[in-house]
């Protein structure tokens, strides 16, 4: 079955995952999902993520982070460009999520970045999905 959205689908998985507690969550690899997935664990939302080789596709699956009394790291996670309608922002017009506490994630010419790397950078690109 073809998927219209496959990043629609990983952060749903991950939203689910999230909201009964599981502490790893799995889905079908791509390399983009593995850049979001680097992401996510350079800016310490996730523990780690690992590739299982399948026969057919590789699984991607990730070991999701809680506090120290099981609260949930991830409060919230939100497609920001979707298919139909691809949001492009410049590295000046990156959105700011909950003023710093959150991460907005973007597909650049320089690989998929934070919102703070691409400020860093000073690139822009496709705002993906934000995170807090």
């Amino acid at each position: 079955m073809s998927m219209t959205d496959p990043i629609a689908d990983m952060l749903t998985r991950i939203r689910n995952a999230v909201a009964i507690a599981n502490n790893e969550v799995c889905m079908p690899s791509s390399k983009i999902k593995l850049s979001i997935a680097e992401v996510l664990k350079r800016e310490g939302y996730i523990d780690s993520f690992d590739v299982v080789e399948k026969p057919v596709q590789n699984e991607l699956k990730i070991r999701l982070r809680y506090g120290p009394e099981g609260e949930k790291v991830i409060q919230a996670i939100r497609r920001f460009s979707t298919p139909g309608c691809r949001r492009y922002r410049g590295a000046k017009d990156i959105p700011q999520v909950r003023n710093g506490l959150g991460i907005a994630i973007v597909s650049t010419n320089k690989g998929v970045l934070s919102d703070r790397e691409c400020r860093a950078q000073n690139v822009g690109g496709e705002v993906i999905c934000t995170i807090y």
